[in-house]
């Protein structure tokens, strides 16, 4: 070969490397763009309230003014919430109270542009990640425009929710272990180390900001074994090589995400220390740090108003209201219930069990062993059991409010046990475990836990339960209204931060346990939400705003992951039979098939196990996998196009590529030009109408616009 041949290859490979770089580059800033001017147009409208903004702004706001609350998810989000909103000059005093309110003059902009923009660095984590697996322009283009075009996505992230923020940590997470996975051939080099750190980073603040981000956790894990597999499997390194390996992947994503998950929680407890209507769900030791906790007197006196809580995790608050028990339910009584909010209805009264309290009478404490009536001080009714099947739990007996002024019968004697305690033993305000034994019956006060009907507004049924080792009979005085006794610094009682980190979890993963459909909501099923069956509103009346997926891709979406199923098993079964593909042909395979295997994973992690959960689910919570399904789709059909260029001509395949391209990118954008009113609002015509801006594109009667 000649000098002047080898130069002239050489020039050629350059002008193709610079013809890759350029169209890399181009399709990238293009995506950004976008992606950034779709989520970012008209993103302070509709000026009011839209679905779960009323949650997570009013988080935002107790944030800012330090007002403690209780909620199912992790801090971070909503404390990234505060933090945008005090930054854009938001001061924390809208109430957020309902969907459709006008914001006026609030400075609620900054907080929405924050959330969208981190929304927006989902289609560029979804092009940097499908570029990262295959290596191809053309796959990564793919998969960014199936994000970028879909309707659902962009309603999603343009508001004041947890969701753009969460959808941002996990693509980062996902976009991080794919590109340290790349770096094999450089270990513990620097670029090694920043980007598994970026990794662990972006996995601890996934989940720090939902639950749900434990899938993204165990994807990384098991990319995580995978990768340890095969260095273990390497027999040219030494297995001090191996150990080196696993001891950087211990320290950096699980000690590093473990400290760092507990620093959010240090930040959220350290900011929120004012006394809020969350407290009711934590325990009187808990609350005994806030500012302006209503804990008074160390010692219980007769005569003294008292609230008390249920021991177990997330119990609530003795209570009864005017209400009584309808008929076919037990005796038509005073309804008792536990309610986790702190109101009047919590308070009682202490009396001895056959006289009254006098204001002049001499302190009298409350004792170990002591007979005693609680007297409900709004109703003026005694607590009160007696021989009928409680409302629930028919097993144990009934507990009613009954009486008038204080006045009631014998089966209003209680007598109080501290547990553990012994004879002449002052009862204690947080401190003493107590039971409250039903004098006549020889039964426990306790709560079941069990939800009553709607007639009950949904609080926890209070029972007599005649097991007295029932685990949910102790109960501990916490509002002790006494002006005859001094009031006392509870600091001395408050858990340390770990005590307060375990218990906030344990109340959080109740309240999620707990959620469940209320009389009259619409959820939706697992089975719906692939087929794009039905989306839910974001905002009504003149600016409908309307959460669903841009059809053609979802439906696309289903068609690529059957098709990827069947092609895996085509060539499994093909290698299995012997066949060898041509090396060219075999790397094409091995590297898309790879990836699409993955990505399926990843789809099945986010979306399988919510049809185990009990919890009440809704449509946005398949939007996690979804994005997993549409890069899945872009793998395939790149891996389709590259495949027919080993069945045709150069020239032939050249056309056929390019006008599929063509095709595909066509519908995709035209796709989204016909669905997107659905995410910048419509007006409050219905779809059948012929002025409507939706007429003719409501493809399934169970779509509500």
């Amino acid at each position: 070969m000649t000098k002047n041949t080898c130069i002239k290859e050489n020039k050629v490979g350059i002008s193709k490397h610079n013809k890759f770089n350029t169209s890399w580059w181009v399709l990238f800033i293009l995506m950004i763009a976008f992606s950034y001017v779709t989520r970012l147009y008209k993103v302070s409208q509709p000026d009011h309230v839209c679905w779960d903004e009323t949650h997570f702004g009013k988080m935002g706001s107790w944030y800012i003014n330090r007002t403690f609350f209780f909620d199912v998810h992790p801090p971070l989000g909503k404390m990234l919430i505060a933090l945008s909103g005090y930054l854009s000059g938001y001061d924390g005093t809208f109430p957020f109270e309902k969907p459709g309110d006008k914001y006026g003059n609030t400075s609620y902009v900054g907080m929405r542009m924050f959330c969208s923009t981190l929304g927006m660095f989902v289609v560029p984590f979804g092009y940097l990640t499908i570029w990262e697996m295959t290596k191809s322009v053309d796959a990564a283009a793919f998969a960014a425009l199936f994000i970028v075009c879909d309707v659902g996505i962009l309603t999603l992230t343009r508001y004041i929710l947890l969701d753009p923020i969460f959808l941002f940590f996990m693509m980062g997470t996902v976009f991080g272990i794919t590109k340290f996975r790349t770096l094999f051939h450089k270990p513990f080099s620097f670029q090694w180390w920043s980007w598994l750190m970026f990794t662990g980073f972006m996995m601890t603040s996934c989940i720090s900001v939902k639950f749900v981000g434990l899938f993204t956790v165990i994807l990384v894990g098991l990319k995580t074994i995978e990768d340890m597999w095969d260095i273990l499997g390497d027999l040219k390194k030494p297995f001090k090589y191996t150990i080196q390996h696993f001891c950087a992947r211990f320290l950096v994503l699980i000690v590093f995400p473990i400290l760092l998950y507990m620093t959010y929680f240090y930040v959220h407890l350290q900011i929120l220390n004012r006394s809020g209507n969350g407290d009711g769900f934590y325990s009187s030791g808990f609350q005994s740090q806030l500012i302006g906790n209503s804990l008074y007197n160390a010692k219980v006196a007769y005569g003294a108003v008292i609230s008390l809580k249920n021991h177990r995790t997330g119990g609530g608050y003795l209570h009864s209201h005017y209400h009584l028990y309808p008929e076919g339910v037990g005796a038509r009584q005073q309804q008792i219930t536990t309610y986790t909010h702190k109101d009047e209805n919590n308070h009682w009264r202490v009396k001895h069990y056959e006289k009254e309290y006098e204001e002049e009478s001499p302190v009298k404490l409350l004792k170990h062993g002591d007979l005693i009536r609680l007297e409900h001080v709004a109703s003026k009714r005694n607590l009160h059991s007696h021989k009928i099947q409680a409302p629930v739990t028919k097993k144990h007996n009934q507990v009613t409010g009954y009486g008038e002024n204080g006045v009631g019968d014998a089966n209003d004697v209680w007598k109080v046990l501290i547990e553990g305690g012994s004879d002449g033993e002052v009862v204690n305000t947080v401190t003493s475990k107590l039971k409250f034994i039903h004098y006549l019956q020889l039964c426990v006060l306790t709560t079941t836990g069990k939800q009553l009907p709607k007639w009950g507004y949904e609080q926890q049924e209070v029972s007599c339960n005649s097991n007295l080792r029932d685990k949910n009979s102790l109960w501990n005085v916490e509002d002790n209204i006494f002006p005859k006794l001094p009031n006392v610094s509870f600091e001395v009682y408050a858990p340390n931060f770990l005590k307060r980190f375990i218990e906030s979890h344990a109340v959080m993963f109740q309240g999620n346990a707990g959620l469940k459909p209320k009389e009259g909501e619409v959820t939706s099923k697992p089975w719906q939400w692939p087929i794009n069956y039905r989306g839910q509103f974001f905002s009504g009346n003149d600016h409908k705003i309307y959460l669903l997926g841009n059809p053609i891709i979802w439906w696309s979406n289903l068609l690529f992951l059957l098709l990827f199923v069947f092609i895996f098993m085509y060539n499994a079964i093909r290698h299995q039979r012997g066949y060898k593909d041509p090396p060219k042909v075999a790397r094409m395979k091995n590297t898309m098939l790879k990836s699409c295997t993955w990505l399926f994973v990843s789809w099945m992690l986010h979306y399988v196990p919510f049809w185990a959960m009990g919890r009440i689910l809704y449509f946005h919570h398949y939007f996690p996998a979804l994005l997993f399904n549409s890069m899945l789709s872009a793998v395939v059909i790149t891996y389709i196009l590259e495949s027919a260029r080993f069945m045709f001509s150069e020239t032939i395949f050249t056309t056929i590529y390019h006008t599929i391209k063509g095709l595909i990118f066509s519908f995709l954008l035209y796709s989204f030009y016909l669905f997107v009113p659905l995410s910048y609002g419509m007006p409050s015509t219905p779809a059948t109408e012929p002025n409507s801006t939706m007429y003719g594109l409501k493809w399934l009667d169970s779509w509500e616009f």
